[in-house]
């Protein structure tokens, strides 16, 4: 049952158009109609079983060609080599999957019903139903305090608003009403429909159910994501390139032993296979790809210490590398609480009041001085209209003694109505008052109306009823005739209209939003009537923002100068965007006199080269569709900018999908944008996402710096190879003795190398999503430590080849893997002295190294591990010389960063 605009129609029309009444549908109608629209429920999100999350660890490049190397080495009989490559491929696949798990688990714990239940009339009586259950045509009633539970007409409506803020984007409440409206109307300004998954901020209605389901505007969006695919992650791409650069290197090498061998040297098929097999083996890093997934795992588990959990394994390197964050504003930027800022008291001026979002803490300043509300009276007069004037009701929550941004003292608060009268009320609070016990003295209450924008509430003071009124400046304005002095009641003169005018306009530049309050004494009534909200006292003013969260000035700064640029993408109005955006630093003084913001209405009048070029200079756009979100995220990336999309609504979702990261809100965002993102943040924090960057450019620096120490030991290891075998000479190294070199003294150390900490630069402005794995700028580092490696492992071999074969493989086993623990500490930094950094800066390290000499000495020395890895022991004097030796590689890595610093400097 579809209408196509039910908001153009009128009650009456509306039952017809869905064969529905003021009595609602009997059960039969009901339950005929579940059966044929299906369930009220979103389409389920992005949640991967365990299975696929299993099978999708071995889809990597480095993963097949280790499984191709074991098929080589199970048909040649290396059946020991055969299995240890299975079981590190096996290892790899159960770190990803371990960390993915976890993950999608941590995701789970962090996700909130939306509605549990449904208030609906049935064959005239209203009865409380799961929201699942409700169906096209339904009757539902809403109160302050519900969740919409789907799409809605209103047919009937008091004082009904709604907070939108994550759908729209818009973050104050909607005034809502039951009167038909143009076709065209957008859905943003579709005043009489409720949208699903929205809130009830105060007052009541009626509406009859026009969707349900996929059929809503929240679940259009959700289904709309799965024609999105995204791009392959900036990680995968290069390790990809690395893994094809790699089976180059091993390929090219076995060709050419194989040619070399049988083609030059005229060796037996056998025997030239095998030294093939060996090269291959050597040139292929099999350790690889369990360090970068442990790597990833290590930077995950940063990341969930500074709370941004990682869904998708490889955002964690791809997070660091992010040129441009697309960020929300409402929940995201900001507390997604309104907090009075200022007050104006005529006759005495304006108060500074301090103190963030619900938590009822603050002071009252003056002129820098903090002041005492209980010595103002007609302060205190204000604060009693703000507090009596109000429904809503802020609620002390335990946090377990964690501070979570509006709390104190193991406290977190949170709001029961409408944000509105929730800062009112913070303010009374603030000024000593309780609004609670002032509750007794209430008669009468008309809440909020969007016609004459007022709320008013009658309250007896012993004999005398006043009048106490809160509600839109010019509205309350244009109602007083007499103005609250300290001289006493006075006529409000044009004086005084004047001065509070100018204080409204000045306020509303500054993007407040601005609230008038009045009262009227001696009101004999016991009803309030709209229509005799007149002849009031006007008692002052209150200026009130959603604050910026108290580290996103911080965190944008550490954004600039790490050379990420920032942008604002949200809904709300242009005027409060630039506000935020000011006060956060995304927009600077550099940017004063050009354009600071747009709005969509203006985004679609440009052609297409003049969008792109305003998506380059401007950083703040606002009154943004989900489309128009998603746009600018598509440009962007066309332009070849790696983006990061952050964001709580479901309006944000699409732009989240597309973007090579999309970072969502754990607490306050909806399934649907944590379902599409790839990192969630458990603190609702955007400083969170700063942090994560950080540790995203320390998983790429390990990443880098692990797997150049096993392509260097890998590259070493194949040279050593290539030069005896083109002299003639026997093998330096049989396969099984660099499998042990290859998983076990890298493996090892490259796993205390993954643990590295950032050594304070990784937030310098870096081009990291151009930095391949394998570049121009470690090849120096490379040749320099392939020589020496080589070539003491070569020396090492024709030294001691007159003692014999085995011997003389002892002797070159011993140098590869002292050269290989020498060089771990030249690649904690490829730029920084290990001595500047410490030795023991990394204690991981420090143990790697114990752990392999010790393993070294014992498939060395162990007669029953020396046999089957075909080693002889050698004089401890030897092993010392041999040690001293190989320390070479290390001094050598030294020399060239030193010499590399003065090149740069000079």
């Amino acid at each position: 049952m579809q209408v196509p605009a039910p908001h153009i129609l009128q009650p009456d029309q509306l039952y017809k158009a869905f064969n529905s009444s003021d009595s609602g549908l009997n059960e039969d109608e009901a339950r005929r109609r579940k059966g044929q629209f299906g369930p009220n429920e979103l389409p389920k999100g992005r949640r991967i079983s365990w299975f696929k999350l299993l099978t999708k660890q071995f889809k990597s490049l480095l993963v097949l060609i280790l499984l191709f190397a074991a098929v080589i080495s199970w048909f040649s009989g290396e059946i020991i080599d055969t299995w240890v490559i299975v079981v590190v491929v096996i290892v790899n696949a159960g770190i990803g999957f371990s960390q993915e798990f976890r993950a999608e688990k941590a995701i789970s714990s962090l996700e909130r019903m939306l509605m549990e239940t449904a208030k609906v009339i049935r064959t005239g009586d209203q009865i409380i139903v799961h929201p699942r259950e409700l169906v096209p045509g339904d009757l539902v009633v809403l109160e302050e305090g519900d969740r919409v539970p789907a799409d809605g007409r209103i047919i009937f409506a008091k004082s009904l608003r709604t907070v939108e803020s994550a759908l729209t984007g818009e973050s104050l409440p909607i005034s809502k009403h039951a009167n038909a409206i143009d076709l065209d109307t957008v859905m943003a300004d579709r005043k009489n429909m409720v949208w699903k998954s929205t809130l009830v901020a105060g007052g009541f209605a009626r509406m009859v159910v026009t969707g349900t389901g996929a059929n809503t505007a929240i679940g259009e969006i959700s289904t709309s994501l799965g024609g999105f695919r995204r791009r392959r992650s900036s990680f995968m791409k290069k390790t990809d390139l690395l893994a094809r650069q790699m089976t180059a290197i091993a390929i090219g090498s076995a060709a050419l032993i194989f040619l070399i061998g049988w083609l030059i040297r005229d060796m037996d098929l056998e025997e030239v296979l095998m030294m093939s097999i060996a090269a291959l083996v050597a040139a292929v890093p099999e350790g690889l790809p369990a360090v970068i997934a442990i790597v990833l795992a290590i930077g995950a588990n940063r990341m969930a210490k500074r709370n941004a959990i990682v869904r998708e394994f490889t955002a964690t390197e791809t997070l660091g590398s992010v040129t441009t964050i697309l960020t929300d504003k409402t929940g995201t930027l900001t507390q997604n609480e309104l907090t009075v800022r200022k007050v104006y008291v005529p006759g005495i001026g304006e108060f500074e009041i301090t103190g963030e979002g619900w938590f009822p803490v603050g002071n009252f300043k003056q002129n820098g001085a903090t002041v005492d509300p209980d010595r103002i009276p007609l302060l205190k007069q204000l604060l009693k209209i703000a507090a009596v004037s109000n429904n809503s009701q802020i609620h002390p929550v335990s946090t377990n003694g964690k501070d979570s941004g509006n709390s104190g003292n193991g406290r977190k608060y949170q709001l029961s109505g409408d944000p509105t009268e929730g800062a009112l009320t913070v303010l009374a609070q603030k000024g000593g008052l309780n609004p609670e016990s002032l509750k007794a003295g209430k008669l009468d209450d008309l809440p909020f109306d969007s016609q004459i924008k007022m709320r008013a509430t009658l309250y007896a003071h012993g004999d005398q009823r006043n009048l106490y009124v809160v509600g839109a400046p010019e509205r309350v304005l244009g109602a007083a005739t007499s103005i609250q002095t300290i001289s006493g009641e006075i006529p409000l003169s044009n004086k005084y209209r004047e001065e509070i005018k100018q204080v409204i306009d000045q306020w509303s530049g500054d993007a407040m939003r601005v609230i008038a309050l009045a009262s009227r004494s001696a009101y004999n009534k016991d009803n309030i009537s709209p229509g005799e909200l007149t002849e009031l006292t006007f008692a002052g003013l209150t200026g009130m923002i959603d604050p910026p969260r108290p580290d996103a000035m911080e965190a944008v700064r550490r954004c600039k100068k790490a050379g990420i640029r920032v942008i604002m993408v949200t809904g709300d109005h242009l005027n409060t965007a630039v506000a935020v955006a000011t006060a956060t630093g995304i927009i600077g003084d550099n940017d004063k006199g050009n354009v600071l913001a747009l709005d969509q209405k203006q985004l679609e009048e440009l052609s297409e080269s003049e969008f792109d070029n305003v998506i380059q200079r401007v950083n703040v756009f606002a009154r943004l569709t989900p489309k128009m979100k998603l746009h600018i995220a598509s440009r962007l990336q066309t332009m070849g900018e790696l983006i990061a999309m952050t964001g709580d609504g479901v309006n944000d979702a699409p732009a989240l999908k597309k973007a090579d990261v999309g970072v969502s809100m754990g607490r306050s965002g909806t399934d649907v944008a944590r379902d599409t993102s790839d990192v969630v943040l458990a603190d609702d924090n955007f400083a969170s996402i700063v942090n994560a960057v950080e540790e995203g450019r320390i998983v790429f620096t390990n990443a880098r710096q692990t797997s150049f120490f096993l392509i260097t030991t890998n590259i070493a290891e194949t040279v050593t190879l290539l030069i005896p075998i083109s002299m003639g000479w026997p093998l330096p190294l049989i396969a099984t003795q660099i499998l042990w070199l290859n998983l076990v003294t890298d493996g090892v150390t490259d796993m205390a190398l993954a643990a590295e900490p950032g050594h304070g630069d990784v937030m310098d402005p870096l081009a990291l999503r151009n930095g391949n794995i394998l570049n121009r700028k470690i090849i120096g580092f490379l040749l320099i430590n392939v020589v020496i490696m080589a070539g003491l492992t070569l020396t090492a071999f024709v030294w001691y080849f007159s003692d014999g074969i085995k011997k003389a493989r002892t002797a070159t086993f011993v140098v590869m893997a002292l050269t290989q623990m020498f060089n771990v500490f030249n690649l904690r930094s490829l730029d920084r002295s290990v001595f500047r950094i410490g030795f023991f800066s990394n204690k991981w390290i420090n143990l790697a190294i114990g752990v392999s000499v010790a393993l070294l000495i014992a498939v060395t020395e162990l007669p029953f591990l020396a046999n089957l890895f075909h080693f002889e022991s050698l004089p401890r004097i030897d092993f010392l010389v041999l040690c001293a030796l190989s320390s070479t590689v290390l001094w050598a890595g030294e020399t060239y960063k030193y010499v590399r610093y003065l090149l740069k400097f000079n």
